[in-house]
């Protein structure tokens, strides 16, 4: 993988893993629901795939940061009182 790829594909995936949570998070109203698919998605491209790359861990791995992230800022608008999430 070039660097120049690497340096845009980090901010892609993690902006990325974010907002699909954020929407899921939003129109599902559970907080924890699009890490469960994440894990699945994983879980399926290492049976199908078999043996990844290291960028291609890299960019699994910023992907669930994004998720996570996206969740965490989910549970804090709802817990700090905003009723549309």
């Amino acid at each position: 993988m070039n660097v120049l790829q690497l340096i845009i594909a980090i901010p892609l995936f993690t902006f990325m893993g974010f907002g699909i949570s954020f929407i899921l998070n939003m129109i599902l109203k559970t907080t924890w629901v699009p890490l469960v698919l994440y894990a699945g998605l994983l879980v399926y491209f290492f049976i199908t795939k078999g043996v990844l790359l290291g960028g291609d861990y890299l960019m699994l791995t910023v992907g669930l940061l994004g998720v996570l992230s996206g969740g965490w800022v989910i549970n804090y608008l709802r817990v700090n009182g905003y009723r549309m999430f």
